[in-house]
């Protein structure tokens, strides 16, 4: 299964610099708010989007 989730979605749920962490990017790069990353089921449940 795979889990998709925007940049605005995390900053929501407060994971976004997990997010950022998992993906190797910088908080300084620009992305906008509907950006969609995409997520394996292990990394979604460590995350605790899913139980």
């Amino acid at each position: 299964m795979k889990v998709i989730i925007t940049v605005a979605e995390a900053m929501e749920r407060n994971i976004w610099p997990d997010i950022l962490k998992l993906f190797g990017r910088d908080a300084e790069e620009e992305m906008w708010p509907g950006e969609e990353f995409i997520l394996t089921e292990e990394q979604a449940k460590r995350l605790g989007l899913l139980q």
